[in-house]
């Protein structure tokens, strides 16, 4: 049986679109984070996926911060890149959304020779990402009004 959707890298205007509409419902909808915060001046530089049902309706997105970009979020040196902004829609979920678009983003990273992922994990999504070999560091921590734990894979 063939997956009901398809990851793909965000290449066009339109994608970026899907991707920024996805995030709007999930992070300012759903979750109250304000829209001046879920958007800022990483989105340009950073390389988006975008998870659509075979209709074209969007199910999900999430981008890969590298370089300097990553640098700045991670704190870890150039060869980290920064996993952040993973949304999937409410009628998408647990239909393994989540995880293709990480692994999607894992593979934007390798492609760009980056030897790991950092990110930062609301606390509820801690076991998500621990099922897909992300390991905890640090101390919990408030970003947007919501706990957060930094966690890292390697690749």
């Amino acid at each position: 049986m063939s997956t009901p959707y398809v990851v793909r890298v965000a290449e066009d205007p339109a994608d970026r679109e899907a991707c920024f509409a996805v995030r709007k419902e999930v992070f300012v909808g759903e979750q109250g984070v304000p829209e001046d915060l879920e958007y800022d001046a990483y989105d340009a530089g950073a390389v988006h996926v975008l998870a659509v049902r075979q209709d074209g309706v969007p199910l999900g997105t999430g981008r890969l911060l590298h370089g300097e970009a990553a640098v700045a979020q991670t704190g870890a040196g150039p060869s980290v890149g920064s996993l952040g902004r993973l949304a999937v829609t409410g009628s998408a979920r647990g239909l393994g959304v989540g995880a293709a678009l990480v692994r999607a983003i894992e593979d934007a990273a390798r492609a760009r020779g980056l030897t790991a992922v950092d990110l930062h994990a609301q606390t509820h999504a801690l076991g998500f990402y621990a099922r897909l070999g992300y390991e905890p560091y640090g101390p919990e921590y408030v970003e947007a009004g919501i706990p957060h734990q930094g966690m890292r894979r390697s690749l």
